[in-house]
């Protein structure tokens, strides 16, 4: 790619970048959120067409017109929110468009069969033909989208955070995947915020920041440190010192909790655990095992079955969510679009969501002290670094960076008895994500009961001073960070010990 330029209504995404990449190697990409890594990316695979520039395939210049235009000359993309047909099978989902016949009319689902169970043994991708696809776990899912790629020929595989919500053991299954897959001569672009990973496998690594690249450099002659270094123009912090902790009791505690999900089905089940003050309990699990039902029943936007909840000693089972925030829970939701933001809300108005018809910012439940709102928002731009223009702004013009800080600002500033952060990093660059894990470590040394739930086990055992690991929706673990192995750890996710 030579010279790869591509605006957004005056905004430059990309900025001139060139990027080669040799038959045969896996080839990492990195940079912060809004570096231009999946722009690129996309115009590689012609989900995007580039203002300037060139591409060229094995010395050919080449214009990708279209995915299938890419498909056709090789390029196939696995994105990271996977793209599959949850209703239809493994062999469906792969043929899916490029479906076999016999007779010149008839789908050949044995041929189909047969194929998907060849590639699969052919690269070591394991899976059912015959499976569905909703009641695969991730892993699979994402051998699947790999194979349906691979079935459409493509021997350059773009891949975009392939292990955002993987276990360990499915982590390193991939990894081994990949490398074969580069020894039967594929070539893999690899799009990852995790250092680690992009170390152990790629051959070359390339950062971009702020739509330009900054370099490439091979595998052997980098370090974590200086791969950071060229991300975000500082060293960055690898661990996160805590304060001794002051005298603790306990802030949240839940018994026996039963609730069912959308189906009326078992979904958390007899769970109970306790969080105390001056401490960050870390809830491990792969996605999908009851942790966003525990949320939403902790913060009353799903009814309880059995069990109960209480808040420094107050059973709070039946109160609103407005209430439970008085009381003095703060929310880090999963999804900042969804549950932690009005989009077309200004800046102000998402800082104050929740509090507006409370003191300060109200005198009397009706109307908002603007006076207060804009002195409170001017104060909290600046103390978490929010890069807005002003507080007008809506928040959908801003980075997801910049929209997580809002959600921590409002969140933590309501000086808040217990925080629940449910995958507060999930899909910020490093330098956002160390913001973020910095804000947690401060919450607890000042007293504050932080669950932490995340699916990244690098996050989990940084940050908690104890480890909790759920499967199916039961506790069935609980480690010390200093002692628990990423193997065992990732068995108990897993469900493979208990």
């Amino acid at each position: 790619m030579i010279g790869i330029t591509k605006s957004f209504s005056g905004l430059v995404a990309n900025d001139n970048i060139d990027f080669f990449v040799q038959k045969g190697e896996i080839h990492g990409l990195l940079g912060e959120n809004g570096a231009g890594k999946t722009v690129l990316m996309s115009i590689l695979y012609g989900l995007l067409r580039p203002d300037k520039g060139k591409i060229l395939i094995n010395g050919k210049e080449t214009v990708m017109e279209s995915p299938a235009v890419a498909i056709r000359h090789g390029v196939g993309m696995v994105h990271q929110h996977f793209m599959l047909l949850p209703s239809l099978t493994v062999s469906e989902n792969i043929i899916l468009g490029n479906e076999p016949v016999k007779n010149g009319l008839f789908l050949d689902l044995e041929s189909a069969h047969k194929s998907v169970e060849d590639l699969s043994k052919r690269f070591n991708l394991e899976v059912d033909p015959d499976a569905a696809i909703d009641v695969l776990p991730v892993g699979v899912q994402q051998r699947v989208e790999i194979l349906k790629a691979l079935y459409r020929g493509a021997e350059i595989l773009i891949l975009d955070e392939p292990t955002a919500i993987l276990t360990p053991q499915e982590v390193d299954t991939l990894l081994k995947a990949l490398i074969e897959l580069k020894a039967q001569g594929k070539t893999i672009i690899l799009i990852s915020h995790k250092l680690k990973e992009v170390l152990r496998i790629c051959d070359k690594i390339t950062v971009l920041k702020k739509g330009r690249s900054v370099g490439t450099v091979n595998k052997e002659e980098t370090s974590l440190s200086q791969l950071a270094r060229m991300m975000v123009d500082r060293q960055l912090m690898e661990t996160f010192e805590k304060k001794a902790m002051g005298e603790q009791h306990n802030i949240l505690e839940i018994t026996g909790l039963d609730v069912d999900d959308e189906r009326n089905l078992p979904v958390i089940r007899d769970m109970s655990l306790k969080v105390r003050s001056y401490e960050i309990l870390g809830i491990a699990g792969v996605e999908g095992n009851g942790q966003s039902e525990l949320v939403e029943a902790m913060m009353g936007l799903r009814r309880i079955k059995k069990g109960d909840i209480l808040l420094n000693d107050k059973k709070i089972n039946e109160l609103s969510t407005e209430d439970r925030i008085q009381l003095g829970i703060s929310h880090v939701p999963e999804d900042r679009i969804k549950r932690g933001l009005i989009l077309d809300f200004s800046v102000m108005d998402n800082l104050i969501l929740g509090s507006q018809g409370h003191a300060p910012f109200s005198r009397n439940g009706f109307t908002i002290d603007y006076e207060t709102a804009e002195k409170y928002s001017d104060e909290m731009i600046k103390n978490y670094s929010i890069s807005a223009t002003s507080r007008d702004t809506l928040a959908r013009n801003l980075s997801g960076g910049t929209q997580q800080r809002i959600v921590l600002a409002r969140e933590f500033s309501r000086d808040p008895s217990l925080i629940v952060a449910y995958q507060p990093s999930r899909g910020l660059d490093i330098g956002a994500t160390e913001f973020v894990r910095g804000k947690l470590v401060e919450a607890r040394d000042r007293g504050c009961a932080v669950l932490l739930i995340s699916a990244d086990l690098d996050e989990i055992r940084a940050l908690s001073d104890r480890i909790a690991v759920i499967f199916e929706g039961r506790i069935v673990a609980e480690r010390n960070p200093a002692e628990a192995s990423e193997e065992d750890l990732g068995l108990l996710m897993a469900g493979g010990k208990t």
